[in-house]
């Protein structure tokens, strides 16, 4: 398999992955709740995050990589010397992975190599994605209605309570909260997804 092209830096990108075989990465709730708190140590730092979903078996993030500037700007003195934004994203999956296997004692690989990683190159691109994340749940058969969904950022993008997601952005490329809901709506379709899902299907 070709290895992907590295994380590029002030680059939007739908990324995710699943676990390896299909299995589980997520085992009871107290699992969401920690990969979340390892994204925000890992990743937080060098990427803006606009939309995410965590379903059992895989999940999926829409972020922005900061600039070199940026990251370098809020990098403590005290921190090791910042490598590659890919080996970032890395370090947080072994990280989870690791935890995962103590946890359960479990042996092994916990996600399939490489994650997935696809540009973003367009507003329409933009807001597909949003959607097609949000909607994932419902997708999948894990929720009857994608809205219920406890682990997505749908409700905290409508939402007006303090949120790490960077939700003026988002707000703003739909037009308003109303247009949200709208768009939401209308389902991705399948062949719509392949541009920017690749084979997540």
């Amino acid at each position: 398999m070709t290895s992907p092209s590295p994380l590029q830096y002030d680059t939007f990108y739908h990324i995710y992955n699943r676990g390896t075989n299909r299995e589980n990465i997520f085992y009871e709730e107290r699992n969401f709740n920690h990969f979340l708190r390892l994204y925000t140590h890992h990743i937080e730092p060098v990427a803006e995050t606009f939309a995410f979903c965590l379903l059992r078996n895989h999940f999926h993030l829409l972020v922005r990589i900061k600039t070199e500037e940026e990251i370098h700007d809020t990098q403590k003195v005290s921190e090791k010397p910042f490598g590659s934004v890919s080996r970032k994203f890395s370090d947080f999956f072994n990280a989870y992975a690791k935890s995962i296997n103590q946890a359960y004692g479990r042996t092994g690989s916990l996600f399939q190599h490489p994650f997935g990683r696809i540009p973003v190159t367009s507003d329409r691109q933009f807001w597909s994605i949003i959607a097609y994340i949000h909607q994932n749940p419902q997708k999948h058969k894990f929720a009857e209605d994608f809205r219920e969904w406890k682990w997505s950022s749908y409700a905290a993008l409508l939402s007006e309570k303090p949120t790490r997601l960077t939700r003026a952005a988002v707000l703003e490329c739909f037009s308003g909260r109303q247009r949200y809901t709208e768009l939401h709506a209308q389902w991705v379709t399948d062949a719509e997804c392949k541009w920017f899902a690749e084979d997540d299907q």
